[in-house]
C-alpha cells in the first residue's frame, strides 16, 4: 500500500504528493520550491541545486540516502540548461551513478527550467 512521505515541502493545493512509497520504493517528482511555496526561477544552476536538494531531503525524510536513488528522470525545458544542469548533478550523486534520462520538455510551473523524477529502494525495514 502507498504512504505519503512527510516532507520539508508546502503542501500541494493539487491532489498529487511530494513523495511516496510502497513496498520500499520511494517515488518522488521535485521541482525547484522552497519551502514558502515561491519558486527559484533564476539560472539552471540555482533552479538545479534547489530541486536536488529537496530530492536530498526528501529521500532523507523517507529513510535513506542520495546513494539509495536507483533511477533519475530529468526534465529540462532546453538543452541549453543540460551542461549546467550536469554541473550540478554531479555533486550530489556518486559512482555507480542512478540510471538516468534526461528529456527536453514543456512544464507546468511557470518558470521552472527543471522537474526531477526519481525512484530509490529504501527498504521496508528503513522507516
Amino acid at each position: 500500500m502507498r504512504q505519503a512521505v512527510k516532507t520539508h515541502l508546502p503542501s500541494e493545493r493539487s491532489p498529487i504528493e511530494w513523495a511516496t512509497t510502497a513496498d520500499g520504493i520511494l517515488y518522488t517528482a521535485q521541482i525547484p520550491i522552497r519551502e514558502d511555496g515561491s519558486i527559484e526561477t533564476g539560472d539552471i544552476t540555482k533552479q538545479a541545486t534547489l530541486t536536488l536538494e529537496n530530492l536530498k531531503r526528501t529521500v532523507e525524510a523517507a529513510g535513506g540516502g542520495m546513494d539509495d536513488v536507483t533511477q533519475v528522470l530529468i526534465h529540462l525545458t532546453t538543452k541549453d540548461a543540460f551542461a549546467g544542469m550536469n554541473a550540478v548533478y554531479e555533486k550530489y550523486f556518486r559512482k555507480p551513478y542512478p540510471n538516468r534520462a534526461t528529456v527536453i520538455s514543456g512544464l507546468m510551473v511557470p518558470g521552472a527550467l527543471i522537474e526531477i523524477v526519481a525512484y530509490a529502494h529504501i527498504g521496508k525495514g528503513k522507516r
